[in-house]
């Protein structure tokens, strides 16, 4: 029996299984999985607390901040202010570039993530798959078996009652025969449960693709505002920078939100990767009602676990022999004297050896080498890619909710600036002509300004006076004149 195809739990899941869990009164629960009890769940709930804590603060530090902004007068020097507007904007452009860099590990983590969910699934349908074969491989070979005794066993009985001997062999090898059909109809665990892997990995499949459609969403939003953001500082458009300010806030309050969902799922999930295998079969027991012995062959999958099925497999073996040997000796001593028999007894043959295929493909099915290989891969998939996943979109979530708060604080100052650009040219002379604002209001009633016209230049091009702005009078001189 193979045990090289082993799972053991990750070193970051070993860390996050030592984190304290606490329930609501601050007492120390059990670091079990354990998610049907309600003092687990506290644990979970108070995990996830501490996001709404740290929104909490965040809020509190950005409203101290802008209330000491506006209320506050500045009484600084012109090269103060200069240098503060130009940390006010770096900061601005830092806090975006930390959330872009959150959004590629965001999309990182999500790929992860989707990739492990779909090993899960994929590894469902592939033990889903193998005991469909096992209860279909039993119920063909049971069907076949009983078909055989009710009909070419029974006219064998028919053809062979004068003679005993043979008539004792042909009872013998029904009684067999029908021995074989009771043993396989047993070895059918699986057979009328209410837990389908199909099923489980549908509806896993169907919860996975809305998160990970929920999660693109969230990250190209992220991706939008920091983009339009830069826009708006870039060319200084103050409406854009507001509308990007009140979109940020409200993604501040996802991204804490997103960031407790995510703790405290990565908790949980480590806690059951700390131990899986006793959760697993307790649940399974539970749901199906399967032996524990049954249970733990195809889950430990070691030299030290006995195989289940081995007395009846074996009983079945030495039946299918008797069989064998009974129908050679048919077939040696009884045909020769009974020329009717030869249909019904190669009809026998003929089942007895589809019958000894199906029980060496059964015996390879019900091995636990396949069936231990899907569970160590969904566990691989969801314990080690799906893990990493969670702890990747934990760290955009928390990147993501620094870089807004520090954008919740300087876009303001930042498009109060603009404002105050416009509001400097009040103090400069109308009259000014190098005034922007005067050069704008010259350019929007004139439309342009008058150039003078070719025919204003005489032939004697070097000297200034020559150059005149006025229109040239009316003439009746021919154009040779002119060149």
């Amino acid at each position: 029996m193979s045990t090289g195809h082993r799972y053991r739990p990750s070193w970051w899941t070993y860390i996050l299984h030592q984190v304290p869990h606490t329930n609501f009164q601050f007492e120390v629960v059990d670091s079990k999985f354990a998610p049907q009890e309600w003092p687990y769940q506290q644990a979970l709930l108070f995990l996830a607390s501490i996001a709404g804590l740290c929104l909490i603060i965040s809020l509190i530090l950005i409203c101290i901040y802008l209330i000491r902004y506006c209320c506050c007068v500045s009484t600084e020097e012109e090269e103060s202010k200069s240098h503060r507007v130009c940390c006010v904007t770096w900061s601005c452009v830092a806090a975006v570039i930390i959330c872009c860099a959150g959004i590629g590990i965001g999309f990182y983590g999500n790929s992860e993530t989707n990739d492990g969910v779909y090993q899960v699934t994929y590894s469902l349908m592939d033990a889903n798959h193998t005991l469909t074969s096992i209860n279909l491989l039993i119920s063909d070979t049971v069907e076949l078996l009983n078909s055989v005794v009710k009909s070419d066993l029974t006219q064998l009985e028919e053809i062979f009652t004068k003679r005993t001997e043979f008539l004792v062999m042909i009872r013998n090898t029904r009684r067999q025969a029908e021995s074989v059909a009771q043993y396989l109809a047993e070895i059918s665990f699986w057979k009328g449960t209410e837990l389908n892997p199909s099923v489980a990995a549908e509806q896993i499949n169907f919860i996975e693709d809305y998160r990970w459609l929920a999660y693109i969403l969230l990250l190209l939003l992220d991706l939008i505002i920091c983009l339009f953001t830069l826009l708006g500082l870039a060319k200084q458009i103050k409406w854009l920078v507001i509308v990007m300010t009140v979109v940020s806030f409200f993604v501040l309050l996802l991204s804490w939100g997103s960031m407790g969902l995510e703790m405290a799922t990565a908790v949980g999930l480590s806690d059951f990767c700390f131990e899986p295998d006793e959760y697993v079969m307790n649940q399974t027991q539970v749901i199906t009602n399967i032996s524990p012995d049954i249970l733990q062959y195809y889950i430990s999958c070691t030299q030290d676990v006995t195989n289940p099925f081995r007395q009846r497999l074996t009983m079945s073996q030495r039946a299918l022999s008797n069989i064998h040997s009974q129908l050679h000796g048919l077939e040696r001593e009884a045909l020769p004297q009974f020329p009717a028999a030869e249909k019904n007894l190669l009809a026998v043959q003929g089942m007895l050896n589809t019958t000894e295929g199906n029980f060496h493909h059964l015996v390879a099915l019900l091995n636990c080498r396949g069936l231990h290989k899907d569970y160590v891969d969904a566990l691989k998939g969801l314990c080690y890619d799906g893990m990493e996943g969670i702890l990747f979109l934990l760290l955009f979530s928390f990147l993501s909710a620094l870089s807004f708060t520090a954008a919740v604080c300087s876009l303001p100052r930042a498009w109060k600036r603009f404002q105050n650009r416009d509001l400097d040219y009040d103090d400069m002379d109308e009259d000014d002509p190098f005034n922007p604002q005067a050069r704008r209001e010259m350019l929007h009633v004139t439309g342009r300004p008058h150039l003078p016209s070719f025919y204003s230049y005489s032939s004697s091009c070097g000297s200034h006076s020559s150059l005149r702005v006025s229109a040239p009078p009316i003439s009746n001189a021919p154009v040779s004149q002119y060149m």
